[in-house]
């Protein structure tokens, strides 16, 4: 069968929104398309849930800030970036050894579900609290648990999907980030106005009893269908011959499965140029997106009621959802450098606009929405990255892993000197914190385009000192329409 990516320009627009919508090609055997069906039912569903849940865990915060939190602990100083410093400096720690878990086999399957129901219970704890202490080490702890969440999933849809395929499933995985923020901001509003008072206590203190019991039962359906990476213990609706078939397509693909852990997977990774770039595009994305859930403080600054807080930032989320969905979708028909090129430039017009900041309050209101774009940046950056380093796992683990320990280490002290909350320059109006965004916006897209191309360059150089393997490879690409993903 022939690579998307060069039919792409002789697509009608019917044709356009079927390849959209076609995750299970006629063209593949119908046993690999039960495959994928089943693999879609099992890793996307607790895959999405755990994501969801992960998302209105780490951001609560937030609303609960603004929902009275502030009030009644009395914090009028830089304590919710020292919230969130305080989990993103866990967040960071816990990357790489959380990564390199993930790639081992024989954990991969139960990793996440005990890491969910710990982070559960912190969740609930935090409902309890009756000084700001307790609320820094309890988002220490989560920050801690959640670690390995993102990537590890990432590293888990690279493990079994290739190509289109993983670009679709990595971009519908990702709409949970912004669903579970939006929601968090709908739960915080519904609480606020109807849980406030009840058994005695704030609205906010709901907001964490109603994200923990959402949290346990995922975490328990975890540990009935997450299959973790092909290697791993097999789960009940998965036989051997959908194993040995998922095996035979990642070698097709040529993507190697997880090996012998040892210290040369260091040795090895830091010797190629893909860390180094990738973990640069990570930072500077941390760094660029960063101001963007801050659109509370300025309705909060504004004079907006609490409901209209919680509730008017969620129309970015919803914009993210869509754009991660549409735009890690097309990015699996058209060249991936193309859609990553037009969501930067949205966030580039919206990061201006507010650096000007005295213009109409509805250009405002376009400018904070017009972010939501960016929600296709990671899984497009991510699904690159499986793509690219497809041939060594350890490699690929390592590398994601630390990409988020780099970029999040940004997290723990960028904002008080970029981002702060209060003060002159404070939230929402940062004087500096948005030209440094535009800066790193613009490096992001730089880097990312840059990665890309590179890789290109090497696939060319490979095909001319090796033709005979470049066409057996080909060859491949034309049976399972994958691994030429990028060469468009």
């Amino acid at each position: 069968m022939s690579d998307p990516k060069q039919k792409a320009g002789r697509l009608s627009p019917l044709g356009l929104i079927k390849e959209v919508f076609n995750w299970y090609p006629s063209s593949y055997p119908a046993e690999e398309r039960k495959l994928l069906f089943k693999l879609d039912l099992s890793i996307l569903i607790f895959a999405c849930l755990c994501f969801f849940v992960k998302y209105l865990d780490q951001t609560n915060i937030s609303n609960a800030y603004v929902s009275g939190l502030k009030e009644d602990f009395g914090l009028y100083g830089n304590e919710l970036n020292y919230f969130n410093v305080c989990y993103f400096t866990a967040y960071v720690v816990f990357q790489i050894p959380g990564l390199l878990l993930m790639s081992r086999p024989k954990l991969a399957r139960w990793l996440l579900p005990t890491l969910e129901i710990l982070w559960g219970i912190c969740t609930f704890a935090q409902s309890r609290v009756t000084n700001v202490h307790q609320i820094y080490a309890l988002r220490f702890l989560v920050g801690m648990l959640e670690a390995p969440v993102f990537a590890g999933t990432h590293f888990v849809l690279g493990s079994w999907y290739t190509g289109p395929e993983l670009f679709k499933r990595a971009g519908t995985w990702f709409i949970c980030n912004p669903l579970g923020t939006m929601v968090s901001g709908y739960l915080q509003a519904a609480a606020y106005t109807n849980l406030s008072g009840v058994g005695g206590m704030s609205g906010w203190r709901w907001l964490f009893i109603i994200d923990g019991i959402f949290t346990i039962p995922v975490a328990l359906i975890g540990f009935l269908i997450f299959p973790g990476i092909p290697g791993s213990p097999k789960p009940f609706y998965l036989t051997d011959r959908n194993i040995a078939l998922a095996k035979e397509r990642t070698e097709r693909a040529k993507i190697r499965q997880p090996g012998k852990m040892s210290i040369d997977v260091f040795k090895r990774t830091f010797k190629r140029w893909h860390i180094w770039v990738f973990i640069t595009c990570y930072a500077c994305m941390i760094i660029c997106c960063y101001p963007i859930s801050y659109m509370s403080l300025w309705l909060k600054a504004e004079g907006y009621s609490v409901t209209q807080i919680n509730q008017l930032p969620t129309v970015t989320y919803a914009i993210n959802i869509v754009a991660s969905w549409l735009g890690s979708t097309l990015a699996a028909i058209y060249p991936e450098w193309i859609i990553f090129t037009f969501a930067s430039a949205c966030c580039l017009f919206s990061t201006l606009c507010l650096i000007i900041w005295n213009i109409p309050t509805a250009l405002k209101f376009v400018a904070w929405y017009t972010f939501g774009a960016s929600g296709c940046l990671s899984p497009i950056l991510y699904s690159t990255i499986n793509i690219i380093v497809r041939d060594d796992a350890e490699e690929r683990a390592l590398i994601m892993g630390s990409m988020m320990s780099f970029g999040y280490s940004f997290n723990i002290w960028v904002p008080l000197l970029a981002y702060p909350t209060a003060g002159p320059d404070g939230a929402p109006r940062w004087r500096k914190g948005w030209p440094i965004s535009f800066v790193f916006f613009f490096l992001l897209w730089a880097g990312f385009v840059a990665s890309v191309f590179l890789w290109r360059r090497e696939q060319k150089k490979e095909a001319l000192v090796s033709p005979q393997e470049s066409s057996d490879e080909e060859t491949d690409n034309v049976v399972i329409d994958t691994t030429s993903v990028l060469k468009n």
